[in-house]
């Protein structure tokens, strides 16, 4: 009989409202994750403290573990700290580097994994990858969706604004990644998963498209959503190829090459989508994209980055070696210098600055 449909691996909750960590408790026991509270919680040195505080007495059974960093060491030594205490799952209660090294974490132990999102960074904090600092710059790592995924606004508000501006440059970065891979499909014949590019395109013009600001829980709502519907696009496809094309490449490089300038990652990828977008030849998205980057408050040129324009031709010349054997448009048109320095004055003229 032929394969009717699929599986779709997904969390068993997201939860997404104001307050909604006042119900952890009662999600952890509902949902059969943990019904007498033995669980490990990984918690952030900022955000993760206070929360722990707030916590303490209505998770009696938990036990607590600092995460110093987003390194592969600290991922290691998580897991083998938890190991062996017959826990019924892990926590991890923090912002995106928290939520990746809890989740290589977790899945190094077998045991499933509650994602709290205390800030929107990134797409990260339902996907099926973990991103880590490693001996040789950062690494990417597969690891099992979260069973679980809470996004309590109240707490969103209260985190820096700049990681929900972050937040939305990776989310818009989709329709550049889209765009990358439908590209691949027509030079190489990459085959492309039309679910995961449904998903992911939805939760970039979502967030593209929509008219409130950083400080209405609406637009948090439909963020929160992308983000969400950009970690499951992941995990349908296998790999990161509906929400990583030229931006992400981009951005890799700006932290190989600058790690101790980089901006967060979602401006680089909101400033690298844009860009990939005006060398496509899509000029009218690129405008969208940059106005409603400026609007929220991104950067849409390296100077408002902090970076020079031969440090941003620099980025992009570099960028392919950052993902070898992904085709974007970076690798199709194979610019040189003086090319990519051509092109951005082009792409600078056309959005004003």
């Amino acid at each position: 009989m032929p394969v009717l449909t699929r599986l779709i691996p997904s969390p068993v909750v997201v939860d997404i409202r104001g307050g909604a960590l006042d119900d952890l408790s009662a999600l952890l026991a509902d949902q059969r994750i943990s019904s007498n509270g033995k669980i490990a919680v990984a918690i952030s040195g900022g955000s993760g403290l206070k929360l722990r505080d707030r916590f303490a007495a209505e998770l009696p059974g938990a036990d607590w573990y600092p995460v110093a960093g987003g390194t592969i060491d600290e991922a290691v030594k998580l897991a083998d700290a938890m190991r062996g205490k017959r826990y019924d799952a892990v926590v991890a209660l923090g912002g995106g580097k928290i939520i990746d090294v809890t989740k290589y974490a977790a899945a190094r132990v077998g045991l499933p994994l509650v994602a709290i999102a205390t800030n929107l960074s990134h797409d990260g904090i339902c996907s099926p990858i973990s991103t880590l600092d490693n001996d040789n710059g950062r690494g990417s790592y597969g690891v099992p969706t979260p069973i679980a995924l809470v996004v309590d606004l109240d707490v969103i508000r209260d985190a820096p604004v700049r990681y929900v501006r972050s937040g939305i440059g990776d989310a818009i970065s989709n329709l550049s990644a889209i765009a990358d891979w439908e590209l691949s499909h027509r030079e190489n014949g990459e085959k492309v998963d039309g679910l995961a590019a449904a998903m992911a395109r939805s939760a970039g013009e979502a967030v593209l498209r929509h008219p409130g600001g950083v400080g209405d829980d609406d637009f948090l709502v439909t963020l929160s959503e992308g983000l969400v519907m950009s970690g499951i696009a992941m995990s349908i496809s296998g790999d990161s190829r509906p929400s990583s094309g030229a931006c992400h490449e981009i951005s890799h490089a700006f932290d190989l090459l600058f790690p101790a300038r980089a901006a967060s990652h979602g401006e680089q990828c909101g400033l690298g989508a844009a860009f990939a977008m005006h060398l496509r030849g899509a000029r009218e998205e690129s405008g969208l994209m940059v106005e409603t980057l400026r609007r929220h408050g991104l950067p849409v040129t390296p100077q408002e980055m902090g970076f020079t324009v031969d440090e941003f031709v620099q980025a992009v010349s570099f960028a392919p070696q950052t993902r070898p054997g992904r085709f974007t448009i970076l690798e199709h048109l194979d610019l040189s210098d003086d090319e990519i320095r051509d092109a951005y004055a082009d792409y600078a003229q056309a959005i004003g600055s």
